[in-house]
């Protein structure tokens, strides 16, 4: 009985801390990864990291995309006192080395298989009380395109 009992606690606990997430917290575990975790490359970087920051998670279908930042979670922070375009989304004003993860064929049911690229590219986010919460997508400097 007691380890149905701690069973349960352990599940609470986790829905528990995943539903009192803020906004932010959301934005920085699902795309910072300062320093870039060493030891997975390519595909597995973005297999690895998804499980890990339970972006992806068992019996729910794969993201089709997901982009790591690797600068410190202050330089987005900054990012949100740049002058927002338009739609309200602020652009980094240098390039920021970054992974862009996609999903791998058409299928979205797990195993989820993700294709890895090493960029440096400017990165667009929407912010709320000066904060970044939503990564809105990231593109070369105009003299790389």
């Amino acid at each position: 009985m007691a380890s149905w009992t701690l069973c349960v606690v352990l599940v609470l606990a986790s829905v528990a801390g995943s539903v009192g997430e803020t906004r932010y917290e959301k934005f920085l575990r699902q795309h910072v990864d300062h320093p870039r975790t060493l030891g997975l490359t390519g595909h597995r970087y973005c297999q690895v990291m998804l499980a890990r920051r339970q972006v992806t998670a068992s019996g729910r279908p794969c993201k089709p995309s997901n982009t790591f930042v690797h600068a410190p979670a202050e330089d987005l922070v900054a990012t949100c006192k740049n002058p927002a375009d338009a739609m309200g989304i602020h652009s980094t004003s240098t390039p920021m080395g970054i992974t862009a993860c996609r999903l791998r064929g058409g299928d979205t049911r797990p195993p989820c298989n993700y294709r890895a690229r090493q960029l440096q590219h400017h990165v667009r986010v929407a912010c709320l009380d000066g904060l970044p919460v939503h990564l809105a997508g990231t593109h070369a400097s105009p003299d790389e395109a």
